[in-house]
């Protein structure tokens, strides 16, 4: 679900109420417009010498806007007064842009430690939740829109964003300011889920990387390790440890893969090892391959088993 006119927090509310008195508004300064301007067309001289006097003038070009304007800035400034103030007690989460993908991190919460995941956020309902965002490459933005407005993502600086959700579900959200070749397929999942279902996720995404069930899935693991994918990815509870790209310790957990792009199952994962480039071009990912028939079906699968 991705809609600006569906608001599903409080935050986001109020920006709809807004976005409805100033197009209402617009909508009858439009029409009044227009039917002025047809009188002034149509009506004869005589009727229509009042639209070019001194006062009409006054009025209708200087005392309307100043008016109206002066009236709408303030009401703007205090629907939105809040977007930025952090909440007491809220779930701290910082998400970092990079191309073409999102780095998630939530911060330690009591008993629950930190841990990091990418191109997901999970949130309780009706707990605060604030999220910091910045960028580690270009100018990104940072837009869900059931849950408020947007807000840009900068290198080297730090901007918040602060809302509620009201409403269990999955909503979408997307990257609105161009950033390259792949920006219009940067997006992610956020879902909305009940408190004991986040606390039961949160507990398993900062737990470590399960064994491999079977040979198949060890021989999967160790084709990772040869295949030095440990230099960019993270798997915690391994000795990969990269940086660069995705923290891969819960990957198969996640429903998309590639930014949200395709569904996450072996046959995409395996997909996206051997040729990221064809399904997503420019990706920072290169092709691999060199890892075929039963290699690649191992390592997709030690992937996707990582829940």
């Amino acid at each position: 679900m991705q809609s600006a006119l569906d608001p599903a927090s409080p935050d986001a509310g109020r920006i709809y109420l807004l976005t409805i008195v100033m197009t209402g508004g617009g909508v009858l300064i439009f029409i009044g417009v227009t039917v002025l301007l047809l009188y002034a067309i149509f009506a004869r001289p005589e009727r229509r010498a009042w639209l070019g006097t001194r006062r009409t003038v006054v009025i209708g070009g200087l005392a309307f806007p100043i008016v109206t304007l002066t009236a709408l800035f303030p009401y703007g400034l205090v629907v939105l007064r809040n977007t930025d103030v952090p909440v007491p007690g809220a779930l701290r989460i910082e998400v970092v842009g990079e191309q073409y993908w999102w780095r998630v991190r939530y911060g330690a919460d009591g008993d629950a430690p930190e841990f990091t995941t990418a191109n997901e956020i999970r949130v309780p309902v009706g707990r605060p939740v604030s999220v910091s965002v910045t960028s580690a490459d270009v100018i990104h933005s940072f837009w869900i829109p059931n849950f408020g407005g947007k807000i840009d993502m900068i290198p080297g600086r730090i901007n918040h964003l602060h809302f509620t959700a009201e409403r269990l579900g999955t909503y979408r959200g997307v990257c609105a300011e161009y950033c390259g070749a792949q920006h219009a397929r940067m997006a992610f999942d956020m879902l909305v889920v009940g408190p004991e279902e986040f606390a039961a996720w949160r507990k398993a995404q900062a737990a470590p990387a399960a064994a491999p069930g079977n040979p198949f899935l060890a021989r999967g693991r160790e084709l990772f390790r040869q295949g030095g994918c440990g230099t960019c990815h993270a798997i915690r509870g391994t000795e990969a440890d990269g940086q660069l790209g995705p923290d891969l310790t819960h990957v198969g957990s996640r429903p998309t893969l590639g930014a949200g792009q395709f569904p996450n199952n072996v046959g995409t994962l395996g997909g996206w090892i051997s040729n990221p480039q064809q399904l997503k071009p420019g990706v920072r990912m290169p092709s691999y391959g060199g890892f075929q028939g039963e290699d690649l079906r191992a390592l997709a699968g030690y992937l996707e088993s990582l829940k």
